[in-house]
């Protein structure tokens, strides 16, 4: 399977990672990262699966809570989330709700980053992504 699906509980400590390889290896603070969410409601877990094997890179990370996806895309700035989002939209023949989210510019922190998603996922699609919620408790 290409990329590595991490549970959701572990979601903070994997952008925390993420940040901390950013700022060691990209000097230039460019977009180190992207997070890339997906809504994937109404399409079959097993459909879903077959997607990310066909899609995503072994060096991209998954999180998911229910049918909501977090993809972190390493050393990939929104044009390249962006592709990688329209590739699902082609794979399952229809318009997927998604967001996107770039480390360092859309935030500098877990909490930041988590935040604006949440909050844009609300503004733009009336999905509130309470699963984040628990996630600000976490260390």
């Amino acid at each position: 399977m290409a990329g590595i699906h991490f549970s959701f509980d572990n979601f903070k400590q994997l952008l925390n990672l993420n940040i901390g390889i950013s700022d060691r290896l990209d000097e230039n603070r460019a977009e180190s990262f992207t997070l890339l969410y997906c809504d994937f409601s109404g399409i079959d877990e097993e459909v879903v699966k077959s997607s990310l094997e066909d899609i995503l890179r072994t060096s991209d990370s998954i999180v998911n809570h229910e049918a909501n996806y977090f993809f972190v895309l390493p050393y990939t700035d929104k044009y390249g989330a962006d592709i990688v989002k329209k590739m699902f939209d082609e794979f399952f023949a229809k318009y997927l709700n998604s967001f996107v989210l770039s480390y360092p510019a859309d935030g500098e922190t877990p909490e930041e980053i988590l935040g604006m998603l949440q909050d844009s996922v609300s503004l733009f699609y009336k999905n509130d992504l309470n699963c984040l919620d628990k996630l600000a408790s976490i260390i």
